[in-house]
């Protein structure tokens, strides 16, 4: 039923996965549980004897040097980008994310694997309808030569520039006008990626320790490592617009604006929700209503046959 997209949106069933953190090595498992509606996406992180609450809100962001971190009470989830996007963008607006350790599992790299998991369990509408964010005016923030900014539009657009000034990742450029079928078609399955030359940098700081050619991109000073080579000719800027979607849904709720963004990452994403979320004219909160379904044009269609195998 078309008002059904409009509707508030959670899991069917909950839903496991466990594997190893990028940046930690340690092994954490994670299970997402169907939670009732304006609950949002929230993680429970178990902690000794304590089960602490963090919010998937801007509010709780306390590191963005190397991925998103959230905290709250003395305790951190890292690395929460790729569930985050796969979240936002398969439209869950409420889910409770039970986890035991201290950083998202890795997995493959790409938010494909937590999306098949999604799939497979479907969705159930709630009674509540969505709440949007609509940009009402340009807003935006720069570092040096890296930019990031918002523009009001219709449905969420996103434009996306890197330049790594290395020969397979220099100028790539690419947009989405976002769906939960473009997400899965263009995005989902895109891995993160890194430089051989920083891997020892990282590991002498204590990062790094999951990393493997198994979940991510490596690339050395003319070519990539991985034996399967790539997903996607592009995928490096690819992969960057699929962080910018899981930082982006830290508004709480998803937005209906126009993002362009030059170099940005996980840093400048969340000053530009931050600089957002600090200007109340800059923005206004939406109930959906059936009669938006043509305007604002969320599909409803069964994704369970639009992800490709994750080796493809």
């Amino acid at each position: 039923m078309a008002g059904d997209a409009f509707s508030q949106r959670t899991l069917r069933r909950p839903v496991g996965f466990s594997g190893v953190g990028l940046h930690s090595g340690t092994l954490t498992n994670v299970t997402l549980v169907p939670a009732p509606e304006n609950h949002g996406v929230v993680f429970v992180r178990k902690a000794g004897e304590r089960s602490v609450r963090i919010p998937a809100r801007s509010a709780f962001v306390v590191d963005t040097s190397l991925a998103t971190t959230l905290g709250h009470d003395g305790v951190r989830v890292g690395t929460v980008e790729h569930l985050l996007a796969a979240l936002a963008g398969l439209g869950l607006d409420n889910v409770r994310i039970d986890i035991d350790g201290p950083e998202v599992p890795i997995l493959d790299g790409s938010s494909a694997p937590i999306v098949e998991r999604i799939l497979e369990a479907g969705f159930r509408q709630l009674s509540a309808p969505k709440r949007f964010v609509v940009v009402k005016k340009a807003v935006s923030v720069t570092e040096g030569d890296k930019s990031a900014s918002l523009a009001p539009s219709k449905r969420l657009r996103i434009d996306c520039t890197i330049d790594f000034k290395h020969p397979l990742i220099a100028d790539q450029h690419y947009s989405i006008e976002f769906s939960d079928r473009t997400f899965v078609q263009e995005l989902a399955r895109a891995r993160t990626f890194g430089f051989l030359k920083d891997v020892e940098r990282l590991r002498q700081a204590g990062l790094a320790k999951g990393g493997s050619l198994d979940n991510a991109i490596v690339v050395d000073e003319f070519s990539i490592l991985n034996p399967e080579g790539l997903r996607f000719p592009d995928e490096f800027v690819r992969h960057k617009l699929l962080d910018t979607v899981g930082d982006l849904s830290l508004l709480g709720m998803p937005m209906l604006a126009h993002m362009s963004s030059v170099k940005s990452g996980h840093a400048l994403n969340h000053a530009l929700v931050r600089r957002v979320l600090s200007d109340p004219s800059a923005f206004e909160v939406v109930s959906a209503r059936a009669s938006d379904v043509e305007r604002l044009e969320l599909e409803q269609e069964d994704l369970a046959g639009v992800l490709a195998p994750a080796g493809g």
